[in-house]
């Protein structure tokens, strides 16, 4: 697969993984057996660029992708993230916690959970209203300096903490929701991304399944928390759908797939924005990866958000 290079020099697969599902985020988790064989899959196909955190289980998703990409680990890049609460196995409703003390211990525990000797991509998970991000910052770049971890990154963060943290030890990455129906990083952070040197990684690049037009609310799995985000059911889910058959219409004249066509879209953004598309199953991600070879027109480009335009999406990013 072609590659791509975040900030600071990290180099990756054009399009990564996404490992939240493998752990049971939206429905069943994989056994060991078969989360090895689709991280492997996934690699043996190109794929060098894997994504995961401690609270994706929690700690089950860690757990899985140390063990099935042990053979390769010095192939890949593996990001895992911080800032969470979990309390007795529970993350719920614990709040966060990026107190540098906090960092460290996450850093330790992923590292024995990976079965690694290094974090190639640390993230603050989300920022922590009662922790200085320069505190953060400044973790992260000791642990950088014992060589615990090679990069440091953000996720969800605003643009005064991105350039704050920045200050302290040089982001590689921000990692954000970001697809043709989540558009809300344009006016302010792509802009800073770039004058920073900066890579964005879009998370949810298919709108977390809805995008693909192979979507179906109700026949959802128990345990499957998109059941209850507002984008996906109801008259918001039938508003929603019909902005998608526009663009399945579109994939369709040009022998793509709707998913694929989302995925080369946000790929054409940005030559430093990597998307984690996150799957179960092998032919799915043979069909994400595929879009990294798909070349797009500046009017293809345009018919494409057209089809989705910026603000039609009804409903809010989650529950509301």
């Amino acid at each position: 697969m072609k590659k791509r290079t975040l900030g600071q020099g990290l180099e990756v697969s054009a399009i990564g993984l996404g490992c939240m599902s493998i752990s049971g985020a939206y429905g069943r988790t994989l056994s060991e057996p078969e989360a090895a064989d689709l991280l492997r899959g996934a690699h043996d196909r190109g794929v060098t660029f894997f994504d995961t955190a401690e609270i994706y289980g929690p700690f089950t998703s860690e757990i899985m992708v140390g063990k099935g990409l042990a053979p390769v680990r010095e192939q890949v890049v593996i990001a895992t993230k911080f800032g969470f609460k979990i309390v007795d196995g529970n993350a719920q409703g614990q709040g966060f916690d990026s107190r540098p003390e906090h960092i460290r211990e996450v850093c330790h525990a992923s590292l024995q959970r990976m079965g690694t000797d290094y974090i190639d991509l640390f993230y603050q998970h989300r920022p922590d209203p009662e922790v200085p991000i320069e505190d953060v910052a400044g973790t992260v770049g000791d642990l950088i300096r014992e060589g615990k971890v090679r990069h440091f990154g953000l996720s969800e963060s605003s643009p005064d903490q991105i350039r704050r943290a920045h200050a302290v030890t040089p982001v590689t990455a921000l990692q954000n929701e970001y697809s043709l129906w989540t558009r809300d990083v344009e006016a302010e952070i792509l802009p800073l991304l770039k004058e920073l040197g900066i890579g964005l990684v879009p998370y949810s690049p298919l709108g977390r399944g809805f995008l693909t037009g192979k979507f179906n609310p109700e026949a959802l799995p128990e345990g499957d928390w998109r059941a209850r985000m507002a984008r996906f059911t109801g008259e918001a889910g039938v508003k929603n759908r019909a902005l998608v058959d526009v663009l399945e219409g579109i994939a369709a004249d040009n022998g793509h797939s709707a998913g694929q066509l989302a995925i080369a879209w946000v790929l054409h953004q940005g030559d430093d924005y990597v998307p984690i598309p996150g799957t179960r199953q092998l032919d799915r991600l043979e069909e994400n990866i595929a879009a990294a070879e798909i070349a797009l027109t500046a009017d293809e480009l345009a018919e494409i958000a057209a089809a989705i335009p910026e603000g039609a999406v009804v409903g809010g990013r989650y529950f509301t």
